[in-house]
């Protein structure tokens, strides 16, 4: 019923306005729930779902699902009381950057429902590791909350400054969290540079070496990427045991071989990347590919809106999966929905939990 009034009553009046305007209703609207008792009651009851085959442990860390919020949602980490009720099993938060980052000039998002895809230019728009890090000194987290770090969207600063400002949101954010993520592929900063390329990586990876790693330290990467390109990436990070796994993947910046023409896309927004269903298939690839590759902890990303879709990740070496844009077409109860349907996934293929498809994908 809830899911039908959302997609009936609901979307339909939020998409006849500005996407980053019912955006931040949403984040004010959550950020009020979680933090009221009332609230986080009322929308425990309304959305949440738990199953014993579920959960798992991964990188030392419990879940009790493995259904996440992707970064790029909650970029300033307010919503962490009010996700664990939606029925979420993790969340990322961020990308929080060095320095406060306004990012990119309105307008930055983009709707496709055609493509069920959000087309994204928004730059890295969080208020900085200073902030963040300082509000949530004391914060305690019901779910692991993993914390994605990024160099600020400044085209100013040069190969080592980046570094820098890689370092310092780290240092700031990975005592925080159950998990650092290290965003090296994000599609739209205005230099258009990322530090996927493998000798920026390098150097990245060799500075961040230097640090004490007391959590899980993940690399988000893109799916955009030949087999060759993959595979360099991989290497270098497997040069570095600290380096637990991989998210993948990032958001789309290849506009080719949709419903939706390049030029059409170009018309709404020459720069921005993709999200959404069209995300899944080379994200799916790219996942099959490095978990041949590498023993590393893996994360699925891009595309998920079924539990089918969920499990395909996991079939293809995923440990956990995250979302974003599925909750946006369907709803909240869409995380409820995934897990439900995971369990009879699970079941039907006659395992009793979810830890032996992961284990058997990886075999």
């Amino acid at each position: 019923m809830i899911e039908q009034i959302y997609k009936n009553v609901l979307k339909p009046v939020f998409f006849k306005f500005d996407p980053e305007n019912v955006h931040d209703r949403m984040m004010r609207t959550g950020k009020a729930l979680g933090n009221t008792g009332f609230g986080r009651a009322l929308t425990r009851a309304m959305f949440y779902y738990e199953h014993p085959s579920l959960r798992n442990n991964v990188a030392g860390i419990d879940f009790k699902n493995p259904v996440g919020l992707a970064a790029g949602f909650d970029k300033n980490a307010q919503l962490y009381k009010i996700l664990p009720e939606i029925g979420f099993g993790h969340a990322e938060l961020g990308s929080i950057t060095g320095a406060p980052c306004l990012g990119n000039p309105r307008p930055r998002l983009f709707r496709l429902p055609q493509e069920k895809s959000i087309l994204v230019n928004y730059g890295l728009y969080n208020q900085g590791a200073d902030v963040i890090s300082h509000r949530l000194a004391s914060a305690r987290f019901k779910i692991p909350i993993g914390f994605s770090v990024a160099k600020t969207n400044d085209p100013s600063l040069g190969l080592e400054e980046g570094i820098q400002d890689y370092r310092k949101a780290f240092l700031r954010m990975h005592h925080l969290g159950a998990y650092t993520t290290i965003n090296v592929s994000c599609p739209n900063t205005s230099d258009g540079i990322t530090y996927q390329d493998p000798n920026k990586l390098d150097l990245l990876l060799k500075a961040i070496a230097k640090e004490k790693h007391l959590k899980p330290v993940f690399l988000k990467i893109k799916s955009d990427f030949t087999q060759a390109e993959l595979g360099e990436v991989v290497d270098i990070a497997d040069k570095h045991p600290w380096v637990t796994g991989f998210i993948i993947s990032n958001l789309r910046t290849n506009r080719v071989g949709m419903n939706t023409s390049k030029e059409q896309l170009d018309a709404l927004s020459p720069k921005g990347a993709l999200s959404g269903l069209p995300v899944q298939a080379q994200s799916n690839n790219a996942l099959s590919f490095v978990s041949k590759r590498t023993d590393k902890i893996l994360m699925g990303c891009g595309g998920i809106f079924t539990g089918k879709d969920a499990y395909e990740k996991l079939k293809n070496g995923a440990s956990l999966v995250q979302l974003v844009t599925s909750m946006i077409y369907e709803g909240p109860t869409v995380i409820s929905k995934i897990n439900r349907e995971l369990v009879n996934l699970i079941q039907a293929d006659g395992f009793a939990r979810i830890s032996e498809v992961i284990a058997e994908a990886r075999s």
